[in-house]
């Protein structure tokens, strides 16, 4: 994720010896686009959080086959918070708000850089990575990086990706900080990302996020 975010037109590891996929397959059934809504543990709606931190997150424009509204998504990101604070999960949906265009893209139509994609918009090393986790590194040797995000993007890894990122990314007192839910943590969990702010609107994610969840 040190790498290029969305213009503001729009928004801008290592691997383990059992392929993350296989060991999700024996406990979950990936739920299709429009599936019911989720909540967190909390209580938290999730559909509702989503609408709240990305205010477009409603509805799809026609045509944009990467788009997924809050409604869809929301089943798969609550799994993928299942196992975060509700700071942390706050956090990771603030960074998927602003780096996804409220969900409407999977990769990065910004800037150019083949295979940076992901609801957080990883970089293709961080993505080559999420992949190796999710299916093993038999699956991902040899392919190129446009081929590697592929894999990754359907629904139920692309809304895990930033869960990943940041329980095996960021540090330990990241994750911690960000149980607090302030705005400390969330500049430590920024630049855990490598992402800077300037005009404030990476803060306004964060913003409506601390409100959604109450925190």
């Amino acid at each position: 994720m040190h790498a290029q975010h969305f213009s503001a037109l729009l928004l801008c590891g290592l691997a383990t010896a059992c392929p993350m996929a296989a060991r999700q397959a024996a406990t979950a059934t990936a739920a299709a686009p429009g599936a019911g809504t989720t909540g967190t543990g909390s209580g938290v709606d999730m559909v509702a959080a989503i609408q709240a931190i990305m205010p477009t997150s409603g509805s799809c424009p026609g045509g944009n086959d990467e788009c997924r509204t809050a409604k869809q998504a929301a089943p798969f990101i609550s799994k993928a918070c299942a196992d975060l604070s509700d700071g942390e999960c706050a956090a990771t949906l603030a960074l998927i708000g602003l780096e996804s265009g409220d969900l409407k893209y999977k990769h990065n139509i910004g800037n150019g850089v083949p295979g940076q994609g992901t609801a957080n918009m990883m970089s293709p090393t961080y993505v080559s990575q999420y992949a190796t986790a999710l299916f093993g590194a038999g699956r991902v040797s040899g392919k190129s990086p446009v081929e590697v995000l592929a894999l990754v993007t359907p629904d139920e890894y692309n809304f895990g990706s930033a869960a990943w990122y940041l329980t095996t990314v960021c540090t330990a007192e990241v994750r911690s900080s960000l149980k607090t839910g302030t705005d400390a943590a969330w500049a430590a969990y920024s630049q855990c990302v490598g992402a800077t702010d300037p005009d404030g609107r990476r803060m306004n994610y964060w913003i409506r996020a601390k409100a959604a969840f109450k925190l």
